[in-house]
């Protein structure tokens, strides 16, 4: 499967609320980084599940749009206004790193 597709697929399920099928297009092993710190700030489909079940999902309004997508190999860069998580909407730019038709990094660029 493409990498794009993946991240596509994962991108539905968020907009959509479904926690099962968004776990799904992630390895186990998914480490989610926030730079400029260099450890992850989530390790571990666990961890990364119970933060989106209650931080993110929780969210009537939660929605995200690409803005533009990348395409570099097995890498995919989206710019996404996000909406439902405060007042205004923000944009982030996610790096997703897909092995083996799973996302297994991200590294998440916030606008400030």
């Amino acid at each position: 499967m493409k990498p794009e597709a993946v991240v596509q697929r994962q991108l539905e399920a968020y907009n959509a609320h479904d926690l099962a099928l968004f776990l799904a297009q992630y390895s186990e092993d998914i480490r989610l980084y926030r730079p400029p710190a260099v450890e992850p700030t989530l390790v571990g489909k666990a961890a990364f599940g119970h933060f989106y079940a209650t931080q993110r999902f929780n969210r009537a309004h939660l929605h995200a749009e690409v803005v533009n997508r990348i395409i570099i190999g097995n890498r995919v860069i989206d710019h996404e206004r996000i909406s439902g998580v405060n007042a205004e909407p923000f944009e982030v730019a996610i790096v997703y790193e897909v092995v083996n038709d799973q996302i297994q990094c991200t590294w998440t660029f916030a606008a400030e």
